[in-house]
């Protein structure tokens, strides 16, 4: 087969879209040929099964050929010898056909393909011909507006004509299969793009990355095996509604400074289980260039963050935290992506993740791009990497972060800076759809699992299903209760009554979601202080705030997640440059918290009042809901069994004594919990561990307590 000159010229230049088509072994009616581009060799040479040596003749730009006209020579190897260099002996990547079939691309296109990773990024094949060894690796990225792409690494010399890749036709694909390329290789995409420039880019669909502030993609396998199939059955058999949800939310890099994934494992399981909490939240481990971001810039969306060890080595935390009975969610952030032009902004030298309109394609709040979420294999990109988090890292939830970005498209937009949908409103459709599939998807294929919104808006049906007209998820951060109950408690005492219905305020809208009640990593930051620096008073007076404010968050209905650092009370500010200020857990008040929240934990868990029917109206019942001049709320919660406990919470910052309250039944009712108790740091005042009822009508109800009210103080009362 005769060659175009003009074609060996595009293939020398590294800008071919079907190099197979020159290269590798070709056959004709009666005749053979193997080309190979092999730039500045003396001589080439071919090898066989059965040691036959045949010589290359150089064709034009480093492009060599041998023929022949007997049985084609099989599997062969090539060697080329340099002037001032070791000969280099290497299978042929061109001889073999591609790694993606048909249905892989026509889901793709489609935006339907399931196990994205499984076919797109760097996939390390072992194996064996006749010859040997030739394990190697299959690379495949979508790239649709590029006129050319390579393969460029360390195992290439960062040359961008060797390992041209073959173009998939009109998926986008492009695909080369690379012999002798192992697992620890690094490697990027060299892009021609249409005008004819080249750029260098990441693998978008990369599983691991060269430490920041390097970018390199790294060829990886996975070689590890879980322990955890008792857990993941348990979960799958769970009802994550009716079960108590304690949520402690971690940033790895400074909950202790200069820790491994593996190094981790023993200390967080160890202060989790002291703590009581059920599930641990990582704030985004995709890999990101700027750790200032804590995450939330995503340029490598299926590689964990190389900061703390390898891939491997986050799936053993996971397992270690799984068999010590804790479960793991991970902050996922599908909004909006950075603009590192080494990354996925303009990946083919077009838009091609984001929306080529800056009405569209630009997130103006972060200085980001937002993702086409319209394109199919956008969209396909995204739900992928939401199952590929929970299926090969064995997470069992996903919170879904800035929601709302996504659900409108004027969202922190003027007006004329954005675009609205077809109907002309400001709901962003593809985005709504793009959700609904996600959360499908990982249900369907994770059971067990939790999808969480981060949604700060009235948008209906965010936890409903989406056969009932919602987006899916499980849950959806209540972030008006934080919002309203964050107000109240930061006010002085004299001021709160004026202020009452901002702790009653969330009891309307209780049900209309399934909720969780945050306290973040956001509400502690830029500004805002710490949870115990935002509490009025003295020293004394913001602990026993502190006290009274998380217990009256455990009491409320809905799952429960706190920041690190605020289960101590660390009063400085969260800075993700230091660590936890650890050291305070040495002083008295800091312990008392530190008390106070291992407590709450394990009354929670061992109250199934206090989260069964969390999202159901018969779970909850006020008592008096309206006693404003007291700053004074109670109500009682209930479980599937009728079980009760009366929660009485106290702002004022006086005692309040001989204070009469109603009751559903007679009899003993022992204190439970008591915020205010001197282990907690508190000043003792109580009801000496009990109160017996009498039979004098209040509130309701035929019996009632006469109880003593501690100053900034929460009691749980149960009947015995």
């Amino acid at each position: 087969m005769t060659i175009d000159s003009a074609q060996l010229e595009i293939l020398a230049a590294g800008e071919h879209h079907n190099p197979h088509s020159i290269l590798g072994l070709h056959l004709g009616d009666k005749a053979w040929s193997v080309k190979v581009l092999r730039p500045f060799a003396k001589e080439v040479t071919l090898s066989t099964k059965n040691k036959k040596v045949l010589q290359f003749k150089h064709l034009h730009g480093g492009v060599w050929e041998v023929r022949g006209t007997t049985k084609h020579p099989g599997d062969y190897r090539v060697t080329a010898s340099y002037e001032d260099a070791p000969d280099w002996v290497s299978d042929d990547p061109y001889r073999y056909a591609p790694t993606l079939g048909e249905l892989d691309l026509h889901l793709i296109s489609e935006g339907l393909h399931e196990e994205l990773w499984k076919v797109l990024g760097s996939r390390f094949i072992a194996g064996s011909d006749s010859l040997g060894d030739n394990s190697g690796t299959a690379f495949a990225v979508w790239a649709p507006n590029a006129k050319a792409v390579s393969v460029i690494g360390d195992f290439n010399g960062w040359d961008g004509t060797c390992y041209q890749m073959r173009s998939m036709g009109s998926s986008g694909i492009w695909e080369l299969f690379i012999p002798q390329v192992k697992p620890g290789a690094l490697y990027k995409y060299r892009i021609t793009t249409r005008d004819g420039s080249k750029i260098t880019k990441i693998d978008p669909m990369g599983r691991q990355f060269e430490t920041p502030p390097s970018t390199a993609t790294v060829v990886t396998e996975s070689e590890y095996v879980w322990r955890d199939s008792a857990w993941l059955k348990a979960r799958s058999e769970s009802d994550a509604l009716a079960s108590p949800m304690s949520t402690y939310e971690v940033h790895l890099g400074s909950w202790r400074k200069g820790r491994s994934y593996r190094e981790l494992a023993p200390e967080l399981i160890g202060h989790m289980k002291y703590m009581g909490f059920t599930h641990v939240e990582f704030m985004p481990l995709a890999e990101h260039p700027f750790g200032g971001s804590w995450g939330y810039q995503v340029t490598g969306y299926y590689a964990p963050t190389s900061r703390f060890g390898n891939p491997d080595d986050l799936r053993f935390l996971i397992d270690e935290l799984h068999l010590a009975g804790i479960g793991v969610i991970l902050d996922w952030v599908p909004a909006h992506f950075p603009k590192d032009e080494w990354a996925l902004a303009k990946f083919d030298g077009e838009a091609i993740y984001e929306d080529a309109d800056p009405r569209r394609g630009d997130q103006p709040d972060w200085g980001t791009h937002v993702f086409n979420f319209g394109r199919n294999e956008v969209k396909n990109f995204l739900v992928a990497n939401a199952t590929y988090w929970l299926e090969e890292f064995h997470i069992d939830g996903l919170r879904v972060d800035a929601v709302a970005s996504m659900l409108y498209l004027d969202y922190s937009r003027e007006d004329g800076q954005w675009l609205p949908n077809v109907h002309g409103g400001r709901e962003n459709l593809d985005a709504i759809e793009f959700l609904k599939q996600a959360n499908r998807l990982a249900y369907k294929k994770s059971p067990g699992i939790m999808m969480i919104a981060e949604e700060s808006t009235a948008f209906p049906g965010v936890s409903s299903p989406t056969d009932h007209g919602g987006l899916g998820f499980g849950f959806k951060w209540n972030m008006g209760w934080m919002h309203d109950s964050l107000e109240y408690i930061q006010r002085d005492p004299m001021h709160r009554k004026y202020h009452h219905g901002e702790m009653t305020f969330s009891m309307l809208y209780a049900y209309d979601e399934k909720f969780v009640l945050p306290i973040s990593h956001d509400e502690v930051v830029h500004g805002k202080g710490s949870l115990l620096n935002k509490m009025p008073g003295d020293n004394w007076q913001k602990h026993a705030n502190l006290r009274s404010y998380l217990g009256f968050m455990w009491s409320h209905p809905g799952k429960k997640l706190l920041f690190m650092g605020q289960e101590f009370a660390q009063p400085a500010e969260w800075n993700e440059s230091r660590e936890l200020d650890w050291w305070l857990l040495d002083h008295a008040p800091h312990q008392g918290i530190q008390k106070l929240v291992a407590s709450l934990n394990r009354l929670y868990l061992e109250s199934p009042e206090m989260w069964e029917l969390d999202h159901d109206t018969s779970g909850f019942q006020w008592i008096d809901g309206g006693n404003a001049d007291q700053n004074v709320l109670s109500f009682i919660r209930f479980d599937i069994a009728g079980n009760q406990i009366v929660v009485i919470a106290n702002f004022s910052g006086t005692p309040h004594h001989n204070f009469r309250i109603g009751v559903p039944k007679p009899g003993t009712w022992v204190e439970t919990l008591n915020t205010d108790a001197k282990e907690f740091g508190g000043s003792g005042v109580g009801n000496g561990g009990a109160v017996d009822s009498q039979s004098i009508p209040s509130h309701g109800h035929g019996q009632s307590l006469e109880l003593t009210l501690p100053p900034f103080g929460l009691l749980w009362l149960k009947p015995h």
